[in-house]
């Protein structure tokens, strides 16, 4: 899967805020990059002493290797590979129990718009594409057939597919999950200032002297132009885009898939969502992509998040609050 295209910067955009020059030049920063998620991730952070920096970044990344362990498809021996092959899974790691039990809720409220059953549907795409073909209308049929949340059960003791066949995908959500994480670890070690790179992003106060952390969204039709620049403010922001896994050149077909269709939705290029959870922001992706252009904004709204969605003829737009405090 492709890396969400942004442009990762400190832009020079705003003052000293609430971080004097004096705090600013006592920090230590360090950036560290590594693969996971079926990425490259990175964490740029800040801290008064350099050894306890060093910590927090390993922290960091045994958490989100823990995230891996129960809540990735890119390892065969993770505990949802492991559900997806057996049917069943035993006394759930409570994390994997939480992010769970979180997904049932947003498709539950989503009617079904986000469902992490999909992952037949996936399969069958990847596998059709392997033999350089789409899969056929009956195919799809017979495969939404295994797809369905409401067939996942969960509780603290077993978590179980119902229909066989069926298997689960935590792709969607799990990179904002460990954003969070993340977040939580480095603050739990004194850190207050980082940008946090999982798939999705997470930020905590401010970056080099005093400059708001600001990303740059990146037009979907072409990789090096950048839409709009958004300053996150603590916030968190991620994208779902067409050009990051896609089964037909034209990108009508990608991994962004409808469960109640079995088809890619086909009018939206790329949802960006902002908000204060990377969890959310990351479900909600789906949520709106499978919602449509002309409804993304009034969903955003409902969720009580921020949004910038890019039509597949290139039109885009955002929530007015977004539009607001768009930069540049």
């Amino acid at each position: 899967m492709k890396r969400r295209a942004w442009l990762q910067a400190s832009l020079g955009l705003g003052g000293w805020g609430h971080l004097s020059s004096r705090a600013a030049a006592s920090l230590h920063w360090k950036t560290h990059t590594f693969t996971g998620l079926g990425t490259t991730l990175s964490i740029r952070a800040a801290h008064v002493d350099a050894m306890k920096l060093e910590h927090a970044l390993m922290a960091a990344r045994a958490m989100v290797n823990h995230v891996e362990d129960h809540m990735s498809l890119f390892r065969s021996d993770s505990a949802v590979s492991q559900l997806n092959k057996d049917g069943e899974l035993l006394y759930p790691h409570e994390d994997l129990l939480q992010i769970l039990q979180m997904s049932q809720r947003i498709a539950s409220r989503s009617q079904g718009a986000f469902d992490i059953t999909v992952q037949p549907l996936w399969a069958l795409y990847a596998q059709t594409q392997k033999q350089k073909r789409l899969p056929t209308p009956t195919e799809i049929h017979v495969v939404r057939q295994r797809v369905g949340w409401h067939n996942l059960y969960i509780s603290a003791r077993r978590i179980a597919l119902i229909k066989s066949g069926m298997g689960i995908t935590l792709n969607g959500i799990a990179q904002g999950y460990a954003s969070d994480r993340v977040r939580e670890v480095l603050k739990r070690h004194g850190v207050a200032h980082a940008l946090i790179n999982t798939g999705e992003w997470s930020s905590l106060g401010q970056a080099e002297e005093g400059r708001g952390w600001t990303l740059g969204i990146a037009d979907p039709h072409q990789a090096a132009r950048v839409l709009a620049l958004v300053r996150l403010q603590g916030l968190c922001a991620a994208t779902s885009a067409d050009d990051q896994c896609s089964f037909s050149a034209d990108r009508q077909h990608h991994h962004i898939l409808n469960p109640a269709t079995g088809y890619s939705p086909r009018d939206i290029s790329s949802v960006t969502v902002i908000a204060k959870s990377c969890t959310q922001a990351d479900a909600l992706t789906k949520v709106l992509f499978v919602g449509g252009y002309d409804n993304a904004l009034r969903l955003a709204q409902a969720w009580r998040v921020e949004a910038l969605v890019v039509h597949k003829n290139g039109h885009w737009k955002t929530t007015p609050k977004l539009s607001q405090q768009l930069l540049g």
